[in-house]
């Protein structure tokens, strides 16, 4: 994708590919869950950003750039530093790998951090 991550036109167009991919629908036909991606700031990007992507039965439900973590309710928040996202995203951090890694190689604090979010 040709997009600034993050951003409202990042996170629609990966809504849109999931919403076009066959495979996605078949393999996440009986997903539900809301998810809310925040990109924690390092020295590559000052501020903290937030995402939303909903997912329901193999298709997205919708997507926005937040202003705050809580301005969409959603079942699941992922964080991680600007870095490690760019890692994920240029396919040089599978994701599955980046949620049990520890972060620095050692510890409980993991390199992308996954938990239930405050739903409203």
């Amino acid at each position: 994708m040709a997009y600034r991550f993050p951003s409202d036109e990042w996170i629609n167009e990966l809504s849109r590919l999931l919403n076009e991919s066959e495979s996605y629908e078949q393999s996440a036909k009986d997903w539900e869950g809301d998810f809310v991606f925040v990109i924690d700031p390092d020295d590559a990007q000052p501020e903290t950003a937030y995402l939303f992507l909903g997912l329901k039965h193999g298709k997205s439900t919708g997507a926005a750039l937040l202003q705050s973590r809580d301005e969409r309710p959603a079942e699941y928040t992922i964080s991680a530093p600007y870095g490690t996202w760019r890692k994920v995203i240029d396919g040089d951090l599978d994701p599955i790998q980046g949620m049990m890694m520890p972060e620095g190689g050692k510890g409980d604090r993991h390199l992308l951090r996954v938990g239930p979010d405050r739903v409203a």
